[in-house]
C-alpha cells in the first residue's frame, strides 16, 4: 500500500515567493545544482529543474523518472535522507511536474508543532518461536508486524540515532520506531535475523553476559555473526540479570555499590573485547533503576538506557530512562499498531 498525500502548497508558495525575487533580481536562468559527489549509485540522478534556491530551501520541478531518493541524493548528499523531503511535503512519492520544496538545512530537530510534538516508540521483544508463552512472538506474527511497518512508511531506525534527537540536534522521520530485543535467546538468530534482513531493518539486542552459551541462549559465534550483520547492534543488559534496585539482606551499602558497578562494567568490557563493538546503551533488567544505578551508568559513560515503561519518547525524554513498549505473543496486528505512539497532542495550559 502506497500512501500519497497532498503537498503543503501554502508552504511551497511562501518559500517560492521568497525565492522568485532572488532569482528575478539576478536576471539569470533558474539554478541548476550539480549532482552531489556523494550521491549513491543505486538511484538515478535527479535531473529536474531548480526553480529557485536559498541557503535553506530549493524549489524543485521533478522529471517523470525522479524519486524522493534520487532528489535526496542530489540535494542532501544521501538517498537515505529521502524522508526529509517526503515529510516536509507530506508525500510518500514524487508526482511528475508537481514542484517540491527541498529543505537544505535541519528545520525542526525537536519535532514540535503547533498542535502536537513527535515521540519515538521503542519496541521490546524477547523470544521468537511457535511455542506457547506470553513472551514468545511467533515468526509469522513478527513478519506481519515488520511488513505492516514497511507498507505504512514507518522508518525503523537504530537506537543510536536517538542521541542527536535527544540533544535537540538531529531531526528524525515523523514515523520513526526503534526495535529492541532483550536477553539473548537463540531464537533471535534463528527467527528474527532473517526477517529483519528481508526489510533491512536494524535492531538493538540487549544481552546479559552470564546467559551467553547457556541452554537456549545465543553462543559467542552467533553473537559475532549478529554483530557483523550490519543490522543488529549488540548492547548491555547487565551481567547477571539481577534486579538492580533490590538488595540482598546481607548486602552492605559498599557491596551493593560494587555489585552495581560490575553489572554495568563487566558486560561492556567482555562484549567490546569479543565482539569488537562499542557498548554505550543499557537495558535495565525488569526495567528498574534508582539514583545509584543511574549514577553508575553516568560515570561509566553510557549514553542511553531503556526501561519497560510504555509510550513514545519526545526530544526532552531522560536519555537514561527511555520509555519502551513490550510486544507480547498474544498481540494481534491491531494491538501492535495501537502501541506505536509517534506523537502526542499539545494540551492547553
Amino acid at each position: 500500500m502506497v500512501r500519497t498525500m497532498q503537498a503543503p502548497w501554502g508552504a511551497i508558495r511562501l518559500v517560492l515567493a521568497s525565492l522568485i525575487a532572488v532569482v528575478a533580481g539576478c536576471g539569470s536562468p533558474p539554478i541548476m545544482s550539480p549532482p552531489s559527489s556523494t550521491a549513491s549509485s543505486s538511484s538515478r540522478t535527479a535531473t529536474g529543474q531548480v526553480l529557485g534556491q536559498s541557503d535553506r530551501f530549493a524549489i524543485y520541478q521533478p522529471n517523470p523518472e525522479d524519486t524522493l531518493r534520487s532528489i535526496a541524493a542530489r540535494f542532501l548528499g544521501s538517498e537515505e535522507r529521502y524522508w526529509v523531503i517526503g515529510d516536509f511535503n507530506n508525500i510518500s512519492r514524487v508526482e511528475a511536474g508537481q514542484p517540491l520544496v527541498v529543505p537544505l538545512k535541519t528545520l525542526n530537530p525537536t519535532g514540535i508543532h503547533a498542535d502536537q510534538y513527535q515521540t519515538v516508540p521503542i519496541l521490546c521483544y524477547h523470544r521468537f518461536g511457535n511455542s506457547g508463552g506470553k513472551m514468545v512472538v511467533s515468526p509469522t506474527r513478527f513478519a506481519q508486524q515488520l511488513d505492516w511497518l514497511a507498507r505504512n512508511d514507518f522508518h525503523v531506525i537504530p537506537l543510536a540515532q536517538l542521541v542527536g534527537y535527544l540533544e535537540g540536534k538531529q531531526s528524525l522521520p515523523k514515523r520513526s520506531v526503534v526495535i529492541t530485543i532483550d536477553d539473548g535467546y537463540e531464537s533471535v538468530y534463528r527467527h528474527a535475523l532473517p526477517l529483519l534482513r528481508q526489510h533491512g531493518f536494524p535492531a538493538t539486542l540487549f544481552v546479559y553476559t552470564d546467559f551467553i552459551g547457556a541452554g537456549d541462549a545465543l553462543s559467542w559465534p552467533q553473537l559475532q555473526e549478529l554483530a557483523a550483520s550490519g543490522l543488529v547492534d549488540v548492547q548491555a543488559h547487565s551481567k547477571s540479570h539481577r534486579n538492580l534496585i533490590e538488595r540482598a539482606a546481607s548486602e552492605s551499602d559498599a557491596q551493593y555499590r560494587q555489585d552495581i558497578e560490575a553489572e554495568a562494567r563487566a558486560p561492556r568490557d567482555i562484549m567490546e573485547r569479543r565482539l569488537q563493538v562499542r557498548v554505550r546503551h543499557y537495558a535495565f533488567p525488569f526495567g528498574d533503576a534508582n539514583e545509584q544505578v543511574l549514577d553508575v551508568l553516568n560515570r561509566q559513560q553510557y549514553q542511553l538506557a531503556v526501561t519497560v515503561n510504555p509510550g513514545g519518547n519526545a526530544f526532552f525524554a531522560q536519555p537514561l530512562m527511555l520509555r519502551r513498549t513490550m510486544i507480547y505473543g498474544d498481540h494481534d496486528l491491531e494491538a501492535f499498531k495501537s502501541r506505536l505512539q509517534i506523537s502526542r497532542t499539545m494540551r492547553a495550559p
